[in-house]
């Protein structure tokens, strides 16, 4: 599964309309949730991000995978815990973690089933049986979306400071060639630019629709929610949040990026 889209010298754009599914476990056939990759590539050994459906109802078997993935809720609610915990369902906006080797089922709410954006550093991604489940130094994280710690930009020193804009730390650290990832959240109406530091810098949108402007090119692009852009360079993106209601973004990148207000 390999990622598609348009792109410029300097930018790509995955919108979600565009995004094309295949089967996230073709042992499973139809009864497999639907994977559309936005880069990467799901069946390589690369760093991939993907958006994944869950059909109401979905319950997988108890089973582990071979790397370790992040995800976040776009939309409906999600279930990932040990075979016997209590459903603790997790609605639009959480993360979760789910270590490698670590024996765990996945569900969707009956009512709505939901998608989620899925974010793996090394591949492939494979789903195994439970039996071949393994110890490792890492442990899951389930972060329902009103735990979630906001920092204002007054706390934030790479985000101009004025009222609005919000960053959430999620893992990783900021230091010069550390890989991080974080939300950041815009207030409706914000328009500015998101400028990296010269590492690639990748950003789904999770909440809102945000209006991005492509360097070089003479038109925007309208990112709804699962749509995504990449860069890796210290260009600024100018975005425009949309929404009546504020957006979020989630984004991966190495060290800091800046956010400017314009």
């Amino acid at each position: 599964m390999v990622a598609g889209g348009t792109a410029d010298a300097k930018t790509d754009v995955v919108l979600r309309p565009d995004v094309s599914f295949q089967p996230l476990n073709p042992a499973r056939g139809n009864a497999s949730p639907q994977a559309g990759v936005l880069w990467g590539d799901l069946r390589d050994d690369v760093p991939t991000g993907a958006i994944i459906e869950f059909g109401a109802g979905f319950s997988s078997p108890p089973h582990i995978h071979n790397i370790t993935y992040r995800a976040v809720v776009i939309e409906g609610a999600v279930h990932n815990d040990d075979p016997d915990a209590a459903n603790m369902w997790m609605g639009p906006g959480s993360f979760w973690t789910q270590p490698a080797g670590k024996d765990h089922v996945t569900s969707a709410a009956a009512e709505t089933g939901a998608s989620i954006f899925l974010e793996i550093l090394q591949g492939p991604y494979l789903v195994q049986p439970s039996e071949e489940a393994f110890e490792s130094d890492e442990h899951s994280i389930n972060l329902e979306s009103g735990n979630i710690v906001w920092l204002e930009a007054s706390d934030v020193t790479w985000i101009q400071q004025d009222e609005g804009p919000q960053m959430a730390f999620l893992w990783g650290g900021t230091a010069a060639n550390e890989m991080n990832g974080t939300f950041l959240k815009l207030p409706a109406g914000f328009r500015g630019e998101l400028r990296g530091n010269g590492a690639q810098i990748h950003a789904v949108t999770i909440r809102g629709e945000v209006t991005l402007d492509i360097p070089g090119q003479d038109r925007s692009a309208d990112l709804v929610p699962g749509s995504y852009f990449g860069a890796a360079d210290d260009r600024g993106r100018r975005i425009t949040c949309k929404a009546e209601r504020d957006c979020v973004f989630y984004i991966r990148t190495e060290g800091k990026y800046d956010l400017i207000r314009s």
